[in-house]
């Protein structure tokens, strides 16, 4: 295994874990409110805040399917973390997409079901910035009125799904947003419309 994939864990696992689980809940908790996890890790080529969810929350027990993995990531993360790999979008607790213009349909991951809406897939999306993007109104728990949201390179295509799957409520997927050290919430439960609609 090449030495890049042996280094870049966390300097501290229980106390850097701790903090991104604690920043993840208050993201999830606050759709649309970016919460900074942390820096790079040296020799890693994912931003900081998707390189710190993986190795909080992955163990040996959540397999994670890789949209794109030329970067060796999955080895990487299986000798931090257990990490089995998923061979397929709805086989995956977790996945991890890096490339915005081949994002599989959202409903090919796991979608849970009525009794056990938590069995579903955690979407993990590394967005270049944060900003530019067409305004977009989110709304519902966590939200006391409205936040717009503008995040760039996400096709519109990409939101109508989102719509629906907040439809499917309480089953669907969660997804959360990450840019460099920065992560935003979209659970299943946010509505997504375009910002000028009421």
């Amino acid at each position: 295994m090449n030495q890049r994939h042996l280094a870049g864990g966390l300097a501290d696992h229980v106390h850097d874990s701790q903090h991104t689980f604690r920043a993840l809940l208050d993201a999830m908790a606050r759709p649309g409110q970016a919460r900074r996890l942390g820096p790079a890790l040296p020799g890693v080529a994912l931003g900081g805040a998707m390189a710190r969810l993986l190795l909080s929350m992955a163990d040996d027990e959540t397999a994670v399917w890789w949209q794109n993995d030329d970067a060796g990531l999955a080895p990487w993360l299986r000798f931090h973390t257990g990490a089995p790999l998923a061979d397929q979008p709805q086989a995956a607790a977790f996945a991890v997409i890096t490339d915005l213009s081949q994002i599989p349909l959202l409903a090919d991951f796991a979608q849970g079901s009525p009794t056990s809406p938590e069995q579903s897939t955690t979407l993990l999306l590394e967005l270049p910035v944060f900003e530019g993007g067409v305004p977009l109104a989110w709304r519902g728990p966590g939200i006391e009125d409205v936040t717009v949201v503008c995040l760039a390179g996400l096709s519109a295509d990409f939101w109508r799904q989102c719509q629906a799957n907040q439809a499917g409520f309480p089953q669907g997927v969660d997804m959360v947003l990450t840019c460099g050290e920065w992560a935003i919430g979209l659970p299943r439960s946010t509505q997504v419309q375009p910002a000028l609609e009421r």
